[in-house]
């Protein structure tokens, strides 16, 4: 636990040395890259040397800062299972900024840039492993507040200003949720300590602390219609950081609803009906989103609220599972969960850093603008590839372990006898499921098409040039993830076996089923999955032979696309990104409300005209601005005690002291 700590410690202050230094020069860069790698590598060899020992890893150390709460931090396979994405994708982020956002090259904000980094992942080291809600408040707002940092580093640009507030307001919204869960549990358990004991809760407090819960730490994961602030925040952000922000701090609202579902009493079937409605629309809708989208981030973003959203699902299929006493659903939820926790750090960190290298190389967002880039990039193009297939939960990546195991257990729910209404219902999950997949093949294909297939759309593409290799490499060692898990599941299990176990045992009376779990090795088909793998590679490659020998005795010359007829055709005559999602667009406009603006053509031989169409948040823009809007107008009135005098603050204070000290207790 010493190390642990140390390596969370070293992060910590990773950004410190070049805060101090010259600006202009690249030493504090190096220094913060070096010692954000040498406390991740720490932090991955204790968690690693945790998982082959086992055992308890716990920390307690008096503390007067707040009565009754020590500082105790501790390590379980809960904790272990969101160390590891922490510790792996904050440094291979680390090293990508070395190419990706150079000292040299961004002067003005670049120190700040690495160190709230550097705070920012040790805030998500620290919540994950607190053991009282003290540490874990103080984690939080660390993650919290260095998030903020990030997301506003280009603060001069006005939408980056405005996404970095809309941060601030979500997840202060968010803290203020988790001040009253843990106050709640406080007051009925008599204790700060994480797991609490869940026998205190009566059915009427669990239900009240679930849905705080929900709302607190749903904020935070970024679920439908929570998500106001997510698009915003990644799209404008750098783009490692984006990948840390997708690929680790959205999963921390993941970590405390499981840290907090997993000592609560049992619970009834509708909280897991509810997480998988949520689940199933915010897989659908997210992607909906995804596909309207023209800018390349914000893409990628609406697709993180999809696989928030299916990593939903599989947590309400294991409440199901722990509310019928069914082991083999706890098993399939939980390993499901927690496993497309890891592989969605993998594939979302390694599509936002292919995101950063088209933006370092052309400096657009804009996926009208691009095409052709495939030739001019064609590492950061193959990456690409790597990461969408694994994103749209296809063979033999891992993408689609997480997803079978999450089949498998909601396909179980069905024939179960005297189940009522709500076990049949969860099965429908499975072709909600299935649709989100179809869209993501749909989403992506349009991205790759936009973005790297065709001609180039604009003047921006023509000087593009490959990435830098400090970028490449933690591009490519996310792929070789990709590609390592999807054919090597067997090898990956054990080591969520022990995630599966703390959940389950952590709940009154949870002791009995979780002796009833079995390694998820011996209850999944992953021996198959990995020949099924291996045998589509191994095919893949021999059609790569066969089509190159066929090729290799003829002459074969290359050209243009077909352009129709045309005899000179240009850029603007094709298919643009927009066009290609058209269709999905007008499937889904009930939800995404798009706006569109057609020139009205009525002569034969018109003037100039233009189109335009853009797809904004719905909910942010028809319920949460106008919402907002309407309560300011009726409460302007209270601005009559905003007085600019310090004596009427100064009153103020003293009127509310005495109002809490006459309160009654």
């Amino acid at each position: 636990m010493n190390l642990l700590m140390a390596s969370i410690a070293m992060i910590a202050v990773s950004g410190l040395p070049g805060a101090v230094l010259d600006k202009r020069r690249l030493g504090g860069q190096f220094l913060a890259t070096l010692f954000s790698a040498a406390g991740s590598i720490c932090g991955l060899y204790a968690v690693g040397r945790w998982l082959a020992a086992g055992g308890q890893s716990d920390l307690r150390i008096p503390w007067t800062l707040v009565p009754g709460a020590d500082f105790h931090v501790g390590l379980d396979g809960l904790s272990a299972a969101f160390l590891l994405p922490i510790f792996l994708i904050s440094m291979l982020g680390s090293i990508y900024g070395q190419g990706y956002w150079r000292q040299s090259e961004h002067a003005e904000n670049g120190r700040k840039l690495r160190l709230f980094y550097g705070l920012c992942a040790a805030g998500m080291a620290s919540l994950v492993v607190a053991r009282n809600s003290v540490v874990f408040l103080f984690g939080w707002e660390v993650m919290a507040l260095g998030a903020f940092m990030l997301v506003a580093t280009e603060d001069d640009q006005p939408s980056v200003a405005e996404a970095g507030w809309l941060y601030l307001v979500a997840t202060h919204a968010a803290t203020l949720t988790l001040f009253g869960l843990f106050g709640a549990l406080w007051a009925i358990c008599g204790t700060f300590d994480l797991p609490a004991d869940g026998s205190k809760l009566a059915p009427a407090a669990a239900n009240t602390v679930f849905v705080l819960a929900l709302l607190g730490f749903g904020f935070k994961a970024g679920i439908m219609p929570l998500h106001v602030w997510l698009p915003s925040a990644h799209a404008n952000a750098p783009s490692h950081v984006s990948a840390l922000m997708s690929g680790v701090l959205i999963k921390m609202g993941v970590y405390g609803f499981l840290r907090v579902s997993s000592f609560l009493p049992e619970p009834p079937l509708w909280w897991g009906g509810l997480l998988l409605a949520l689940g199933v629309v915010s897989g659908v809708i997210g992607l909906a989103f995804a596909v309207a989208q023209q800018d390349f981030k914000r893409l990628l973003a609406y697709s993180s609220i999809e696989n928030i959203g299916i990593i939903f699902i599989a947590t309400g299929l294991a409440l199901l599972g722990r509310a019928t006493h069914r082991a083999d659903w706890v098993l399939l939820g939980m390993g499901g969960a927690v496993w497309h926790v890891w592989n969605h750090a993998l594939f979302k960190a390694l599509l936002f850093y292919c995101a950063g290298s088209v933006i370092h190389a052309v400096e657009t967002r804009e996926i009208n603008l691009l095409g052709g880039l495939g030739k001019r990039m064609p590492w950061t193009a193959f990456c690409f590839v790597v990461g969408a297939t694994a994103v749209c939960g296809l063979p033999p990546l891992n993408g689609f372990v997480s997803e079978f195991l999450i089949y498998v257990g909601l396909f179980g729910t069905l024939g179960i006898p005297d189940a009522g209404a709500t076990l049949p219902a969860a099965a429908l999950a499975a072709p909600g499921l299935a649709l989100i997949g179809a869209l993501a093949v749909a989403c992506y294909a349009t991205a790759m098409a936009g973005i790297f297939l065709g001609a180039p759309r604009s003047s921006r593409v023509e000087h593009a040039h490959e990435a830098r290799w400090t970028m490449l490499a933690p591009m490519f060692a996310l792929a070789g993830g990709c590609v390592f898990v999807g054919l090597a599941p067997g090898v990956v299990a054990p080591a969520i076996d022990p995630a599966i176990a703390a959940w389950t045992s952590a709940a009154p009376g949870g002791s009995e089923l979780a002796a009833a779990l079995i390694p998820l090795a011996e209850r999944a088909p992953l021996g198959w999955l990995s020949a099924l793998g291996l045998s589509l590679v191994a095919m893949l490659a021999l059609g790569g032979v066969v089509l190159a020998a066929r090729l290799r005795p003829r002459f074969v010359s290359s050209s243009v696309t077909w352009g129709c007829g045309y005899v000179a055709p240009t850029a603007r005559m094709q298919y643009t990104s927009t066009s290609f999602s058209e269709i999905l667009t007008g499937l889904f406009r009930w939800a995404l409300g798009p706006r569109v603006n057609r020139p009205k053509i009525d002569e034969l031989f018109p003037q100039s005209a233009s189109f335009a169409s853009s797809v904004p948040d719905s909910v942010l823009e028809r319920v949460i601005r106008p919402g907002l809007n309407w309560i300011a107008e009726r409460i302007l009135w209270f601005r009559v005690f905003q007085q600019g005098n310090v004596r009427a603050y100064l009153f103020y204070m003293f009127a509310a002291l005495v109002l809490l000290l006459i309160w009654p207790h």
